[in-house]
């Protein structure tokens, strides 16, 4: 019997044993990360016992160049918690400052389970006499707060990016962190930044219930936010808004489905506006190409690439006055597609021969297979072209990613004839992406002045004192000669000027318009036609430049593109926005 009792007891014993271990384990060792799923029971825990209503995630903030947020906005709306149905919360009242059906206002609460914005999904957006009459109504669950919400037209998706939650990548991020928010960037200048714009805690209405939903400590909401006044940090970019937003409007006006346009000002190689398409889907950002920001992606450049090839012929001393090019060749001796005749140097860049710049680019490359390289690498269009330099503890910070270009793909390809051939029309294995051209287009303008290309002038602290400025940095490296730089200019220049240059649909802009067009074979096919990316890319105004800009069409059929009236209607917009900026300017 004794011998029962004991085995008995051993066994209650190991029982609880296990049961208490398991009991330690949940909560004290595996709080955070519960079973396979990882589950935060904490968080699970607070949730049960919460009604919450987050009005600011605590997120650092996009500003523009003039300071206002680029993709969010805080709006006045009235927050109603639902255990207001089981007290007098004068109903008729409210929906007669709102100037709203009392029906309507009574349906909303009788069905909501959790706190909820007056309006749902259109909120009722408060004038401040609503307000401070619904201030005076102080009635327990009806508030009149400000809300951050999603900006109505949010501006440069792509180029800001995309946060979001994911626990694994937060802490392999940041392994030494700990906390319930989670959120983090993932693409874009909110990745470049993240650590930044970690958020210290969301801005919420609380409300505490029990496991029933009765209120734990009577019906009062609490507030909980973050009070100090030096965060969340904001992130002012040198995005000028009035340029993005009209840059926006005019890719969907020319039906632009894949492709965009990227503006820099040429004195200080800032990003006043780059803009992508297909517009990004904010509730589901990877479902297409929406979340991919084609201005930092390497492309195949066409006929633009001509420019690289014809600085390295001018630096090279291969450009004689009187040779003359046959450019009614193709570049395997077949009959070229235009037959353009015979052309000296200048004719051939202005009316974009192919032969002259493949042979060009065979000479340049038999001489020293690492030439074009050079000189790509001398415009500022390959490698990285983003500010770079030692931030705080960072030492090597660089304020966004982009796809660095390349020539060749393998050495191999510079020994082939017909490669050179193809390489040197931009096409073959050439991959060059937009901000590296605008780069390369803003360096020629200056006369071959290398700078590195600037998103972000400064972080600032929530009261707006600065606490980092990004001064602007020479782009490390070999610069083309005064000489040469001029000499593009004129190149460019001509392509415009000459009757039969293939930008002289720009002779009646407003500004003078210096620049290359290109139009580049993919080898995708399309309803049995292959698909060809349009480009071009140019400064302005000639004599005095202050804008590079580029504009790609991806992906189109041969005769469509419209890339050339895209890129005209954006030097009229910005000379009109600078005309009526002139016009209001206090000193006139």
């Amino acid at each position: 019997m004794k011998r029962r009792i004991l085995v008995m007891a051993i066994a209650i014993f190991f029982m609880f044993t296990v049961l208490l271990g398991r009991l330690m384990e949940i909560q004290l060792f595996q709080t955070e990360h519960f079973s396979k799923h990882r589950v935060n029971l904490i968080k699970e825990s607070v949730k049960q016992r919460t009604l919450e209503l987050v009005l600011d995630d605590g997120r650092g903030q996009f500003l523009d160049s003039e300071g206002n947020p680029l993709s969010v906005e805080k709006k006045p709306v009235l927050v109603l918690f639902p255990f207001i149905n089981t007290i007098d919360w004068k109903s008729g009242e409210l929906a007669r400052i709102l100037n709203i059906p009392q029906a309507e206002l009574e349906r909303q609460v009788a069905n909501a389970k959790e706190p909820f914005v007056a309006g749902l999904d259109q909120p009722y957006i408060l004038t401040e006499e609503q307000k401070k009459q619904i201030e005076r109504l102080r009635v327990p669950g009806v508030f009149a707060v400000e809300k951050q919400f999603p900006a109505a037209k949010p501006l440069a998706g792509q180029f800001i990016g995309v946060y979001g939650e994911n626990e694994k990548m937060f802490k392999g991020r940041y392994p030494k962190k700990d906390r319930t928010n989670i959120k983090l960037g993932i693409t874009g200048l909110q990745y470049h930044f993240d650590e930044f714009l970690l958020p210290e805690r969301e801005s919420k209405l609380v409300y505490h219930v029990d496991g029933l939903g009765h209120p734990l400590f009577g019906i009062q909401v609490k507030y909980t936010g973050d009070g100090n006044p030096f965060y969340p940090l904001q992130v002012k970019t040198t995005i000028k808004r009035a340029y993005q937003e009209k840059i926006e409007e005019l890719l969907d006006l020319h039906y632009i489905q894949k492709g965009g346009a990227i503006l820099l000002d040429v004195q200080t190689n800032e990003i006043l506006a780059a803009a992508s398409r297909p517009h990004i889907n904010p509730k589901n950002p990877y479902s297409d190409e929406g979340s991919v920001n084609w201005m930092f992606k390497q492309l195949i450049p066409g006929s633009v690439f001509k420019t690289v090839v014809a600085a390295a012929a001018i630096e090279e001393g291969l450009v004689k006055e009187e040779e003359i090019y046959h450019c009614d060749e193709g570049l395997r001796g077949e009959a070229a597609n235009r037959q353009l005749g015979n052309l000296n140097f200048e004719d051939s860049f202005a009316q974009s021969c192919n032969i002259a710049f493949a042979e060009l680019a065979w000479k340049l490359v038999k001489e020293d297979p690492a030439k074009l390289e050079k000189y790509a690498r001398k415009m500022g269009v390959i490698d990285s072209v983003a500010w770079e330099d030692k931030l705080f503890h960072i030492e090597h910070f660089r304020q966004f990613g982009h796809d660095e270009g390349r020539i060749f793909a393998d050495e191999k390809s510079k020994r082939d004839r017909n490669y050179v051939f193809q390489t040197g029309i931009g096409q073959q294995e050439v991959r060059l992406s937009p901000v590296s051209v605008a780069n390369m287009m803003a360096t020629i303008a200056r006369g071959g002045k290398k700078m590195t290309v600037k998103a972000v002038s400064e972080i600032q602290y929530g009261n707006g004192t600065v606490m980092a400025k990004f001064d602007q940095k020479r782009l490390k490296g070999e610069e083309l000669a005064p000489y040469t730089a001029i000499q593009l200019q004129r190149l460019l220049r001509k392509v415009v000027t000459e009757p039969n240059g293939t930008g002289n649909v720009f002779q009646n802009l407003p500004y003078e318009v210096a620049g290359k067009s290109g139009t580049a074979e993919t080898a995708r096919m399309k309803d049995g036609e292959q698909l060809h990316n349009k480009w071009f890319a140019g400064y302005f105004p000639f004599d005095n430049p202050k804008y590079a800009l580029v504009v790609v069409n991806l992906d189109v059929p041969p005769n469509e593109g419209g890339i050339n009236k895209l890129f005209a209607d954006i030097v009229s917009m910005i000379y009109e926005e600078n005309q009526v900026h002139a016009n209001f300017s206090p000193n006139q």
